[in-house]
This record gives structure tokens, C-alpha cells and sequence, in this order.
């Protein structure tokens, strides 16, 4: 076999972008480090937002869009306008709760893709406890109604917990299966038997009595009792992870399976205590989100929160606290997605590529923590070689 080499009529621009980039990456050599950094776990994180901001910028000014403008009405405006805060706070509620139970789940090597569903089962529970009361209202209903979403929610991810345990079927997929099982059943439900006989023929539940909802912690405002559980969970998570047996149980078997096995800990127990948590905590945020701020479960109310939430808990370095923080971060972009709709005239989806681009970066990112970047020098010749 022959190699011609045959030369090109105008040299390729992208070739030449490319070259010096390939040259310097071959002389670039990754270490391992003996302990993940501190300082890059902080930072990259932070790094993460500000690379997917810089981007959008230069994004949205090659698509002729103000994209300085665009930017700041998806990142700052939400934090600057002091009118949106509420709108930031019932959107980050959710996605903490869910991002909680998932980060435990993940620090123990058990990833539940299905967050989604467990939170629209969660709600679906919550909204049958209420139909069940009918006009009836007060704590007590309130009560039941929340407790059925956790339930509800720990029942759905009990499955892939089952299929895992008993027969070693991967609960990424399992998990992320039972999801769109979860939209049938929220179609079939709201369409047929708990359909509202005066939604005007709309596929809907009955809106709640105002005495079966959350109370409203802020007269005049939609911050309902939901955010401040949102508040206060993440520091309840936190004392359960970092100062409780069961949190060092967690982490033994999520970063040395054998040692733990050895040091008396049931891997399959773990596996099904983070799931029914991480599921518990999914029907937890719909239930709220029910009950505290839609009070009706129509075809929209799957929002895409279980998936959102994946990102919420890389974001915030599967920590509790890490996790508020992240999802606020979050929050925003979803509210300043709606803004820049409005002002620069971009689709709402737009949020959606944003916080994918932040997941994407934060992954990367995790070379950096783990890894030290060295240049590989070559060794001038000796003497003695060169004689």
C-alpha cells in the first residue's frame, strides 16, 4: 500500500486552528493527585457558571441577539429585581429537596435517573389524599396530603431499588423507565377518573380548597411553608451525612464496596435506603409543589425538577449545603429565562442549554479535582549519547 501526499489547493483554516492546539495537548500529561484538591472543588463550580455566561455572550452576539443583555436578564436580573425573588424561591425549593435525596444516592454510587417521576407520583398521591378529604381542610389534611407525596414517591423508587438488589438490574435505566410509566398514569388519572367535572372539559384535577393548601408565609407574596422546609432540610442533611454512622456508612460503600462489606456494612441495605430517600425526597418536592404554590396537576405540572435537579446536585458537589446553593443558581436561570424571553425575544428553552452547558463544565471540571495538568519536557541529549 502507498501513501501519496497531494497538496491542497488553499490550506485549511480549520486545520491551522487545530494544529498548535493537538501540538500542545501531546506535551500536556495528566497526574493523579494523592488528594483531591480542596481548592479547585470550590472553584470550579463557580468557574462552571462563569464559562457558560461567557459563552451565552458570545452565543447570543453571533445570532445577532444583544447578547449582553441576553446574559444579564438570565443571570442578574432575577438577583438584582427584587420582584422576582419570590418567583426564584418557589422555583429552587423543588429542585433542593430532589437535589438532596440524589446527592446521597450518588455519594454511595447509586444514580436514580427517575426523580422525575417520583415527584409526579409524589403529587398524584398528595392529590388523592385530597380528593379523598373533599371539602374538608386544616393541618391535619395538609399533613396527610405531604406524608402521601413522601410515600408515594419512596414507593416509586422502590422498584428500581428491588430490581437492583434482587436480580442486579441497573437502576439508571430502571429508574429512568418508570418515569414515563409515571406520565401514563398522570394522563390516565387526570384525564379519566379524577378529571374535573367543571374544568370545562380540560384534562385536570380539582383545584385544592384555599384551607387544603400550604399557608403562606409572606402575606402579599407566593412564599409558601414548602420554601422554608427547603431552607431548613439542607442543614438536616448535612448532620445526617457528615456526623451520623449512616452517612460514613454511605460513603464507605460508595467509594470502597469490598472495605465496606468487610467492615460489616450491607451494600444492598445502603442501595435501598438511598433509593427510597432520594424517592422520598422527589415526592416530598411534588407533593409541596402541589399542595404550596400550583394547587392543580394538569399536563404541565411535570416540569422536568427530577432532571434539573441531576445538575443541582453536581453543581453543588453532592453536598447539602452545596446543593441550596446550586439550586438557587438554578432557580435563577429558570426565571431569567421568562425575563429574556420578554426582553430580547428568545425561547424559553433557552434555560434548558444553559444549565446543560453548566452540567457539562462542572463534569469536566472534575478532571482538574482529580488531576494535576504537567508539561511533558523533553530531556536534552547527553554527552555521552551524543558521542
Amino acid at each position: 500500500m502507498r501513501i501519496k501526499l497531494e497538496k491542497r489547493a488553499k490550506p485549511r483554516v480549520a486545520m491551522l486552528l487545530i494544529t498548535p492546539l493537538a501540538s500542545v495537548l501531546m506535551h500536556i500529561k495528566l497526574e493523579k493527585r494523592a488528594k483531591p484538591s480542596v481548592a479547585m472543588l470550590l472553584i470550579t463550580p463557580l468557574a462552571s457558571v462563569l464559562v457558560t455566561m461567557l459563552i451565552g455572550l458570545v452565543v447570543f452576539d453571533l445570532l445577532g441577539v444583544d447578547g449582553v443583555r441576553a446574559v444579564k436578564d438570565l443571570f442578574l436580573t432575577p438577583i438584582l429585581a427584587s420582584y422576582k425573588w419570590q418567583d426564584v424561591a418557589v422555583k429552587a425549593a423543588p429542585l433542593v429537596i430532589i437535589a438532596l435525596g440524589l446527592s446521597m444516592g450518588n455519594r454511595a454510587q447509586v444514580w436514580n435517573i427517575g426523580a422525575e417521576g417520583q415527584y409526579i407520583i409524589g403529587a398524584l398521591a398528595a392529590a388523592g389524599v385530597g380528593l379523598l378529604a373533599g371539602a374538608t381542610g386544616g393541618a391535619l389534611v395538609i399533613l396527610a396530603m405531604v406524608l402521601a407525596g413522601v410515600l408515594g414517591g419512596a414507593a416509586w423508587a422502590a422498584v428500581p431499588a428491588f430490581l437492583r438488589t434482587r436480580y442486579n438490574v441497573n437502576e439508571i435505566l430502571s429508574s429512568l423507565m418508570l418515569t414515563y410509566v409515571a406520565l401514563q398514569v398522570l394522563g390516565y388519572l387526570i384525564g379519566g377518573p379524577w378529571k374535573d367535572p367543571n374544568g370545562r372539559n380540560f384534562p385536570q384535577t380539582a383545584p385544592l380548597n384555599p384551607d387544603q393548601t400550604l399557608p403562606i408565609l409572606v402575606p402579599g407574596t407566593t412564599v409558601h411553608l414548602g420554601i422554608a422546609i427547603a431552607l431548613v432540610l439542607p442543614f438536616l442533611f448535612w448532620l445526617l451525612t457528615s456526623r451520623s454512622v449512616f452517612g460514613f456508612q454511605i460513603r464507605v460503600v460508595g467509594s470502597a464496596p469490598h472495605a465496606a462489606r468487610h467492615g460489616g456494612f450491607d451494600q444492598r441495605r445502603t442501595i435501598w435506603l438511598v433509593l427510597l430517600i432520594s424517592g422520598a425526597m422527589a415526592g416530598l418536592a411534588g407533593a409541596l409543589e402541589f399542595t404550596g404554590s400550583l394547587k392543580v396537576i394538569n399536563l404541565g405540572f411535570p416540569s422536568g425538577f427530577g432532571f434539573t435537579a441531576i445538575i443541582v446536585a453536581f453543581l453543588g458537589r453532592l453536598h447539602p449545603i452545596g446543593c441550596l446553593v446550586a439550586g438557587i443558581v438554578l432557580a435563577v436561570t429558570y426565571v431569567g429565562g421568562q425575563v429574556a424571553q420578554t426582553s430580547v425575544h428568545i425561547p424559553n428553552s433557552t434555560a434548558g442549554i444553559f444549565q446543560a452547558m453548566m452540567l457539562f463544565f462542572i463534569l469536566a471540571s472534575d478532571i482538574l479535582v482529580r488531576y494535576r495538568v504537567k508539561l511533558i519536557t523533553k530531556k536534552a541529549p547527553s554527552a555521552a549519547s551524543g558521542a
